[in-house]
C-alpha cells in the first residue's frame, strides 16, 4: 500500500489511499453440462463439466471410502456418481448432460443409472473407449 504525504503547515501529514475490497465471486450456474465416466477393473471415476469441459465436480470410488477390489464394484460407481452430481445439482443448477463413457469396468451401467435416479436428464450417451486399430509397424527383421 502507498502512502501519500502531504504538507498543510509545513506539517507532514498521511494520507491512507482506499484499497480495492475482493469480493467472492458466485457459484456459475450451468443448466447443461457434460458427465465423463471413467470405468477401470479397479476404479471408477466420474467428472461433471460444463459444455466446455471446465471440471464443476468429480468423485471417485476411492474418494468415497471403498479400498481395494471393492473401488471396482458397480455400487462404488454408483455411490460416486450420486455424490459427484448432488453437488453439481446443488452448486450449479445442472438439469441435463451429456454421458461419456471410457472404459470397459463394471461400473459403467450403474453410474449411468444413477445419473437418473438424482433427478438429471440424459440428453445422449456416447462410448468413447479407445479401441485398437491394428498397432504400429512391426520392427523390420535384423540384418546379417
Amino acid at each position: 500500500m502507498t502512502e501519500e504525504i502531504e504538507k498543510i503547515n509545513d506539517a507532514p501529514v498521511e494520507v491512507e489511499q482506499k484499497t480495492k475490497v475482493k469480493t467472492k465471486k458466485g457459484k456459475r450456474v450451468v443448466t447443461t453440462g457434460q458427465i465423463h465416466i471413467q470405468a477401470t477393473f479397479n476404479n471408477t471415476i466420474i467428472t461433471v463439466t460444463d459444455k466446455s469441459g471446465g471440471a464443476l465436480s468429480a468423485s471417485s470410488a476411492g474418494a468415497n471410502g471403498f479400498r481395494g477390489s471393492k473401488k471396482g464394484t458397480a455400487y462404488a460407481a454408483q455411490i460416486a456418481a450420486e455424490k459427484a452430481l448432488e453437488i453439481a445439482k446443488r452448486e450449479h443448477g445442472l438439469n441435463s448432460v451429456d454421458v461419456y463413457v471410457s472404459g470397459i469396468g463394471l461400473g459403467r451401467d450403474s453410474a449411468i443409472r444413477a445419473v437418473s435416479s438424482v433427478g438429471i436428464r440424459i440428453d445422449s450417451i456416447t462410448d468413447v473407449t479407445p479401441i485398437a486399430h491394428g498397432g504400429v509397424r512391426p520392427k523390420g527383421e535384423r540384418k546379417p
